[in-house]
């Protein structure tokens, strides 16, 4: 190593070496919990900030109901989806996702959509964005990505540089980036905006049949969005415009209402699939996967006491119940440790007793003591299990099936293996879909937030952003260049170099 470079260490000292790859079990395998480098950057990562959350921190919540109108009982036996016609009473909270909590509604940023679902087997949550895609598809990036989205640690201010920088080193970012460049980064309010499971999950049957699956919530109001202008413009009129938005349109009996639906895809068909289908940054067209409609999700009553009960939900991807579960995507594997750790730090050990969190039905376990301790603690009943004095038994039917994952090596397998380093076509796909209008709108957000990026490395990360904006789409790629007038030459002897540098 030369002797002006610096060893990447951990907190005690100990130089590493995999801070961007997780350990798997094969290639699109889950990880594996003795990967202490992924523990240690998400747990120091919750940690950062005090006490509004790291990430989401601005948010608008209300109750709800989804009511069940078509059949996928073939697919789950979850009793959410029991029958047509049930009704199961959620929460919903939005929330932009890098800004603070005095941080404006109408902000350039994907906005969270997280549900909870009170079922009778518990509490089910669904916690995704307005994006079926992501900037990452790796846990242990999403410290330093959630960094660039933040303050500059010298300036205190937002960054361009930042941002683009990473994103340019980054490629497999491009998919989320068009999206977030594009008008649907601006959404009009939470009412106008699709939401999205985003990871892919899994459905498991009556038959113990499992089917991977993906969440989409197609807004029944309308997809409705800001120009950047006119974004900018209501950011100084009113900064809560969402969150007056919705409280507004319940309290007038304008009830937001969404209409659920699934992709499924057989278990067998991952093995073969032409993506992979765990990835985050990508999608599963529909026209391989069709939706397939669930149900519609209402919201209909604002909460009473906003800290109460919006700034104190906590929504975790690991709460699942039976006949849903989940998949070797690496991103889900990596929240399932995350949020709910982030939650314990935020609000203490027993978080699911605050009441918008807790589940209405019956919950029976072995956890005591911690902070705030409000459900009797288990009175004089045993601790520990197994044991001689109570009836509380672990019910086998609700024994999951096995994965078949088709590998038992273990390693850190990096975003260069065969086929995971396409991260160019669906982003071009997206973009050759967009209207010309909306393509105008989205090569000049582009070019107004590129040209933000200041400093010595200007031109490089211009260059390296340049590079894939080409490779996505050619006339995006001239468009924005165009835009930012840099000129060919200079871009044709950039590309050698770019080419050269790993996807």
């Amino acid at each position: 190593m030369e002797e002006n470079k610096k060893k990447l260490t951990t907190a005690s000292g100990s130089p590493y070496f995999e801070n961007e790859d997780s350990m798997s079990v094969g290639p699109r395998g889950p990880l594996l919990l003795q990967d202490y480098i992924l523990h240690e950057k998400m747990a120091h990562f919750n940690r950062e900030r005090i006490p509004e959350r790291v990430v989401h921190a601005k948010g608008s919540g209300a109750y709800g109901t989804f009511t069940v109108t078509n059949d996928i009982t073939a697919y789950s036996r979850a009793r959410v989806f029991s029958q047509i016609g049930k009704q199961t009473k959620v929460f919903l909270r939005f929330s932009t996702v890098g800004g603070e909590k005095g941080s404006a509604d109408t902000e350039r940023d994907p906005r969270g959509f997280a549900v909870k679902f009170y079922t009778e087997d518990g509490n089910w949550d669904l916690v995704g964005n307005n994006t079926p895609v992501f900037f990452i598809k790796d846990p242990k990036k999403f410290g330093d990505f959630i960094h660039t989205q933040k303050r500059d640690p010298k300036t205190n201010c937002k960054s361009a540089t930042m941002m683009w920088d990473y994103w340019s080193l980054n490629p497999e970012s491009l998919h989320q980036v068009l999206i977030l460049m594009s008008d649907r980064g601006t959404p009009y309010s939470y009412r106008h905006l699709n939401g999205y499971g985003s990871h892919t999950f899994s459905f498991i049957n009556a038959q113990n049949e499992r089917f991977w699956v993906k969440f989409h919530f197609k807004t029944l109001q309308g997809i409705k969005n800001f120009t950047d202008a006119e974004a900018v413009e209501m950011k100084g009129k009113d900064p809560d415009h969402a969150q007056r938005d919705l409280v507004e349109s319940i309290e007038r009996g304008d009830f937001p209402r969404w209409a659920v639906k699934v992709q499924i895809m057989p278990e067998a068909e991952a093995k073969t699939y032409r993506w992979n289908p765990f990835d985050l940054t990508k999608v599963w067209p529909h026209a391989d996967y069709p939706l397939v409609d669930v149900g519609i999700l209402e919201l209909n009553q604002v909460p009473n006491n906003y800290f109460a009960e919006v700034e104190q939900s906590a929504f975790a991807p690991a709460h699942i119940v039976d006949g849903i579960g989940y998949s070797p995507d690496k991103m889900l594997q990596g929240r399932l440790l995350s949020y709910p750790d982030a939650h314990r730090y935020r609000l203490g050990a027993n978080y699911e007793q605050i009441p918008v969190n807790r589940c209405p039905y019956a919950v029976n376990n072995y956890q005591r003591d911690g902070q705030m301790r409000v459900d009797g603690n288990g009175g004089d009943l045993p601790n520990y299990f197994p044991n001689s004095f109570d009836n509380i038994v672990a019910d086998e039917s609700y024994k999951q099936p096995s994965w078949d994952l088709g590998t038992s090596v273990a390693d850190w397998y990096d975003r260069n293996g065969a086929n995971e380093n396409d991260h160019y076509t669906q982003p071009g796909n997206l973009y050759r879909l967009l209207t010309e209008e909306q393509k105008r709108n989205t090569i000049s957000n582009i070019v107004g937030a590129m040209s933000g990026i200041s400093g010595p490395k200007r031109d490089t990360i211009i260059l390296r952003q340049l590079c894939h904006w080409f490779r996505a789409d050619l006339s995006l790629g001239l468009a924005i260049a165009q835009g930012l007038q840099v000129d060919m030459a200079t871009i044709s002897s950039a590309m050698p170099q770019a080419q050269a540098e790993p996807a």
